[in-house]
């Protein structure tokens, strides 16, 4: 005791320091053992068989059959037995720096982004991801970050939704559910809610055991679509997130690529990014249709020309239109960061080939695609004429795709035109000059889609 005390005080505190961060520095060390073992166990290998040619070359250089070897040089029997050693302490390494970061599955977890906007058939190619039964599927859960937080359009309010967007994902992906909590209206209680935005767009909220039974006197806003559930329990979803292997998430609320280099660069997650995009000129045509109340004015002036067409509501358009040009022109540079982690694509492509862009998609992201997801994608592409509703999944998708082309005014789809024509030519939607060009079936307005679309 009193050898302590006549130590320096900052001694004890930096030995305190170095307890407490003692088990970063084992991992250290086993990471940096496994690096020199590699390194070591390399250049054996290389000895060892240059080692075993010599007798070959000597033979070869003195014209003679060779004899028949006695007893194994002495020096590169040692070789061997240190090159096993070496190798059978390599694999005890690699087993204890896996139990100790937590990855004992050898099985990689992936984290699927799919970025899109509103009407772009972002519902439809989420069930690609919700279909497959190792897959934690999110349908749209920044929509209560949306409802709650208030955000001015441009400048630093933007900037400033896109990182709280960001940091919500990025514990989502990590299976945090509770930071939900702070978003749904009304609060949950006990962490239970009935107000799980669209909960029947997700197999996995709606599969046991977190569907729970169903409650008396509790309204379930967004409930199961096949079966009876209570509130959700939020601490039961979590783990359900944990056990799956993978976790995919569908957005429409982030546009900015840029603000995602976190995510993709966090050491906990395994992210691959697939930006969905469609024709500008349908997806103006879906949302007066979906959103008919919003767009009042652009269908008053498309069929009176009367009521004018206010210039901020054109600007909103060629806003939109960049902010998605930026980001998949981001995305097709392959900056390091993105490399290998980036995916661009059409819904139009989706729609005339959808088992095909499915298997893409999959084998972009590293998984499995399954029996279940090609049955569902066989029996929702083949619809009836009369299941294609506004917000359904069910498409007769070879027919829905360039529907839109006879139904939108050629004047709205001329101001469509001249707002995203940048981000048109980038996709590869090709410009109609004339009302007839427009309704033309056999004009088609695709262009082939890119191969390094997929980076």
């Amino acid at each position: 005791m009193e050898i302590r005390c006549a130590l320096p005080q900052d001694f004890w505190e930096l030995l305190h320091c170095l307890k407490m961060r003692s088990k970063y520095a084992v991992l250290l060390v086993f990471v940096v053992g496994l690096i020199i073992i590699e390194k070591e166990n390399n250049f054996i290998s290389r000895v060892s068989d240059k080692l075993k040619q010599l007798p070959q070359v000597l033979v070869e250089a003195n014209g003679t059959e060779a004899s028949p070897a006695p007893a194994e040089n002495g020096s590169l029997a040692s070789l061997r037995e240190l090159d096993a050693a070496f190798s059978q302490l390599r694999s005890h390494l690699h087993n204890v720096t896996l139990q100790l970061v937590g990855e004992g599955d050898p099985r990689p977890r992936r984290h699927v982004l799919l970025m899109a906007t509103t009407r772009t058939g972002s519902s439809f190619v989420g069930e690609f991801f919700n279909q497959q039964g190792s897959i934690f599927y999110l349908f749209e859960p920044l929509w209560h970050i949306e409802r709650t937080v208030t955000f001015e359009p441009g400048g630093a309010n933007a900037v400033g939704s896109a990182l709280v967007y960001r940091d919500v994902l990025k514990q989502l992906l990590l299976c945090d559910l509770y930071i939900l909590e702070s978003f749904i209206l009304p609060a949950p209680e006990g962490h239970l809610t009935p107000f799980m935005f669209r909960r029947g767009s997700s197999r996995s909220l709606c599969e046991d055991p977190v569907c729970t039974p169903s409650a008396k006197k509790v309204f379930e806003k967004y409930h199961c679509k096949n079966r009876r559930c209570g509130p959700l329990n939020i601490t039961l979803a979590a783990e359900a997130c944990q056990r799956k292997q993978h976790v995919a998430l569908k957005t429409v609320r982030i546009r900015q690529l840029e603000f995602l280099q976190p995510l993709v660069e966090d050491p906990r997650l395994d992210v691959r990014i697939i930006q969905l995009v469609r024709d500008p000129r349908a997806v103006l045509a879906s949302r007066m249709v979906a959103f008919s109340g919003k767009y009042e004015t652009w269908k008053k002036w498309a069929s009176e020309g009367e009521a004018p067409l206010h210039e901020e509501e054109v600007q909103r358009l060629r806003g939109n239109c960049e902010s998605i040009r930026l980001s998949a022109e981001l995305g097709l540079r392959r900056p390091g960061w993105l490399r290998g982690r980036y995916m661009l694509v059409r819904y139009e492509d989706v729609a005339r080939a959808p088992l095909q862009k499915a298997e893409e998609m999959y084998r972009f992201a590293g998984l499995p695609l399954t029996p279940q997801v090609e049955e569902w994608i066989s029996k929702n592409t083949q619809a009836p004429r009369d299941g294609n509703g506004v917000y359904s999944t069910r498409k007769n998708s070879s027919e829905q795709f360039e529907k839109w082309r006879f139904s939108i005014p050629f004047k709205l789809a001329q101001v469509v035109q001249d707002a995203c024509a940048p981000a048109m030519h980038l996709f590869g939607y090709k410009l109609a000059s004339s009302p007839a060009a427009l309704a033309n079936r056999s004009f088609s307005l695709l262009e082939d889609a890119q191969p390094s679309w997929v980076t």
